[in-house]
């Protein structure tokens, strides 16, 4: 990957949808090797995926939750099936295995606070493998996304 190349991944982190002509602009080179470059960046899985961002007040999710969870076993079997559930869990925005205090970090939105209720009893309370949770509510989303720094700031 060169400097081109990373240029392009930055410029598409803060609009996926940008056409060729103006990466060409951003970076530099011409649209068609802008193009080819992005396909290739994509076939290599550098790009993971390309999403949408919701506000999640317009799309009735405006309770957003961190979420630690503590695990009673942590046997591969235990932490494979904690895993695809949250997978599976469509309030689960995020989930990341971690070390510390807890076994996993979730991001999980919610209708409101007895939507999240809910949840808890079908995700935490029935499983007999969850020793313990502990819940941040969210009050003010300041800096939201997924985008990394791909060039040195030297660049």
């Amino acid at each position: 990957m060169d400097r081109f190349d990373a240029l392009i991944l930055e410029a598409i982190q803060t609009d996926a949808r940008i056409t060729a002509e103006a990466l060409s602009k951003q970076v530099g080179l011409s649209p068609d090797a802008c193009r080819k470059r992005l396909a290739r960046l994509r076939a290599s899985d550098v790009v993971e995926s390309e999403i949408t961002v919701l506000a999640p007040e317009q799309v009735g999710r405006g309770l957003l939750l961190i979420v630690e969870v503590t695990l009673q076993n942590e046997r591969m079997e235990d932490l494979d099936r904690f895993k695809a559930q949250m997978r599976a869990a469509p309030e689960v925005m995020q989930c990341y295995y971690v070390t510390g205090n807890a076994d996993f970090v979730l991001i999980i939105s919610a209708r409101d606070m007895a939507d999240y209720d809910d949840f808890t009893r079908r995700q935490f309370f029935a499983d007999e493998n969850v020793l313990r949770f502990r819940t941040s509510a969210v009050m003010d989303r300041v800096k939201t996304g997924f985008s990394m720094p791909v060039l040195d700031r030297a660049d």
